[in-house]
């Protein structure tokens, strides 16, 4: 007799069935597990083994065969504990066989038979409501699976729960959904003082989705900006918050099943190697800007960065995923981000003249931020001065707008994207930052002076290619703040002003 039970494999954050087979076969009293596992899974023998002795069940005095197919799928984790196990009760007659019939189940397994918790339950909810499946998986994750939705789930303490659940000598009720925070503790853009201009582009980035640079003496709040974006940026979409809570579940970060609408910001040190940054490591697990997915990844100190970890983000910034390759997989992120980096004007991090000014300029300036390659630079639609703080500025009191008033700006101008992405034809809403081809071209026609204002610009070779394109979409987010049809001159000129070109195009241009 083969008793059998479907769990699944992890696969960056698509989880994949594998069908676990256990078979009671005459010779040596030995567990075997085949099927491509890793060290964890080759380590479920004795946890499973320890279980059965803390439940007060003695394993069959037969060789017990534990198969987990496809055999060519890599298998890793702590989480096929749980459906080895009941496969084994299965084949023991311990609990009736047809009892596991419509059930996948996730679990690491305790010495005491308690069930502990494992990352990826969500996924695996997920994968189990399309395979019409249940799914079971340790108390504390239940929560969590709960949010998967139309999936029926089991959350036992414990064996000996399940056991008599699947007895009938006890009820085990479905879980509750865990906590929606509501991210109340993002800090408000009114904590900042002075600095218009750089609240003017953080405003822009956020409406259209753009990547952003602050270069900036120290203390003169580019860290401040950038960790209030989150508290202007739109909540996260019914779809948005479960891709991203997938890659969060994936990583273990969701703690009792809570999630939160607010948009993640992950702010690395910038002594993070290419493998935290993009994902990868023994078990290619998510990176930051996976973690950053829907959200924004903040690269403080950006030059301090290595220059692979940062030329690794180049494509991710451009695609919206990241592909971690392994001789026998592919796997696969979101990495749908938006970037806000900081810099400082060179390393002793003042730069030109001025108050504290570095006396190796501009040398050190030209060194110290040729360290960050150009063809990243040119993925920031965004590049802002923000000077220092004046002590008039700080004397003041707080400014009459904080991020309530900016989010409602940035929620209107959200607003004309996703009607034009309707009437056009999209079948999801297109963000400015993301438009491209024929969309991009009836999305942001650009009438004659405009259009004459941009082509100076590239002709005078302030402009790539990339540039064009980036210039064009930056400019139709300014003309959505302002709620105007089309794009003008001005909201060209603008944009390339922020692209750092502004100056050249317009005395190319004739002024």
């Amino acid at each position: 007799m083969v008793a059998r039970v479907v769990t699944v494999a992890f696969q960056g954050v698509e989880a994949r069935r594998v069908d676990v087979e256990v078979q009671l076969t005459g010779g040596e009293q030995i567990m075997v597990v085949v099927g491509l596992g890793d060290k964890a899974v080759a380590e479920s023998r004795e946890r499973v083994r320890g279980a059965f002795t803390g439940l007060g069940l003695a394993m069959p005095g037969k060789r017990i065969v534990v198969n987990l197919a496809p055999a060519d799928l890599p298998k890793e984790g702590s989480h096929y504990d749980l459906p080895i196990a009941l496969a084994v009760m299965a084949a023991m007659g311990v609990i009736p066989p047809d009892a596991l019939n419509g059930w996948a189940a996730v679990g690491e397994l305790s010495l005491d038979g308690s069930i502990s918790p494992v990352a990826g339950t969500l996924p695996a909810a997920v994968a189990a409501g399309a395979m019409d499946l249940g799914l079971i998986c340790p108390e504390a994750c239940g929560p969590e699976a709960a949010w998967a939705g139309g999936t029926r789930i089991l959350a036992p303490r414990s064996l000996i729960g399940l056991i008599n659940h699947f007895r009938g000598t006890q009820l085990l009720s479905e879980p509750r959904p865990g906590p929606m925070l509501d991210g109340a503790n993002v800090p408000d853009l009114r904590d900042v003082r002075g600095q218009d201009q750089a609240k003017r582009a953080l405003e822009i980035a956020a409406a259209g989705g753009h990547n952003l640079l602050f270069c900036g003496p120290p203390g003169s709040g580019k860290s401040m900006l950038a960790q209030r974006l989150p508290g202007i940026l739109p909540p996260l979409t019914a779809a948005e918050l479960l891709e991203t809570s997938m890659v969060h579940s994936v990583a273990g970060l969701i703690a009792r099943g809570a999630l939160t609408r607010t948009r993640p910001f992950r702010a690395p040190h910038h002594s993070a190697s290419m493998a935290a940054l993009t994902g990868g490591g023994l078990k290619a697990k998510p990176g930051e800007v996976s973690l950053a997915h829907h959200g924004v990844l903040f690269l403080d100190e950006l030059p301090e960065f290595s220059a692979q970890a940062l030329d690794s983000l180049r494509a991710p910034l451009e695609t919206g995923e990241v592909m971690v390759a392994r001789a026998n997989a592919h796997i696969r992120y979101p990495a749908r981000v938006q970037l806000v980096a900081a810099q400082n004007p060179c390393r002793c991090g003042h730069g030109g003249p001025g108050k504290g000014w570095c006396g190796k300029a501009p040398r050190c300036q030209r060194d110290y931020q040729g360290r960050v390659s150009g063809p990243l630079i040119d993925r920031i639609d965004l590049q802002v001065d923000v000077p220092p703080v004046a002590a008039a500025d700080l004397a003041l009191p707080p400014p009459l707008e904080g991020s309530a008033e900016a989010a409602a700006r940035v929620a209107a101008a959200r607003a004309l994207q996703t009607d034009r992405s309707k009437r056009l034809g999209e079948a999801a809403p297109v963000l400015n930052a993301r438009a491209d081809g024929d969309f991009l071209d009836k999305a942001a026609a650009l009438n004659d002076p405009a259009r004459a204002l941009l082509a100076r610009a590239a002709d005078a070779g302030h402009l790539t290619a990339r540039g064009w394109t980036r210039a064009i979409r930056l400019a139709r987010t300014i003309a959505d703040l302002e709620g105007a049809d089309s794009v003008g001159r001005i909201h060209v000129a603008e944009a390339l002003i922020y692209r750092r070109v502004g100056a050249g195009a317009e005395s190319a241009a004739g002024g």
